[in-house]
């Protein structure tokens, strides 16, 4: 069964980066997006990058600027790399990958930024 990995996340001071992965665990055929997506307490899961087979990607309008999304098409990975984090950034983040067959959802990851 597919399964999605994430790892990176934990706790960091405001102005600090942090950067997520996400791997699968076997070889996804077709993919044509991956993104990452948080959640955070009483809140709606909300998109916060999107990045597609042509490299085209999305951000939502909190995050640009400070992130920066990343895949590797051959190893069907995608990162996140997060800088100048804020407190209001704290939420579980994750991964989501799209494919002509599949649409799969990581367990998820915890970021908070506190000091």
């Amino acid at each position: 069964q597919l399964q999605l990995v994430e790892s990176g996340g934990g706790l960091v001071q405001p102005g600090g980066s942090l950067r997520l992965s996400c791997a699968a665990s076997g070889n996804i055929l077709m993919v044509y997006y991956m993104g990452w997506y948080r959640q955070a307490p009483g809140k709606q899961r909300e998109l916060v990058a999107g990045i597609t087979n042509s490299d085209s990607t999305n951000y939502a309008d909190s995050v640009k600027g400070r992130f920066t999304i990343s895949r590797d098409n051959a190893k069907n990975t995608v990162s996140l790399q997060m800088n100048s984090l804020k407190p209001e950034d704290t939420a579980v983040y994750y991964c989501n990958v799209r494919a002509v067959r599949y649409n799969l959802w990581g367990q998820g990851t915890q970021v908070t930024v506190s000091s």
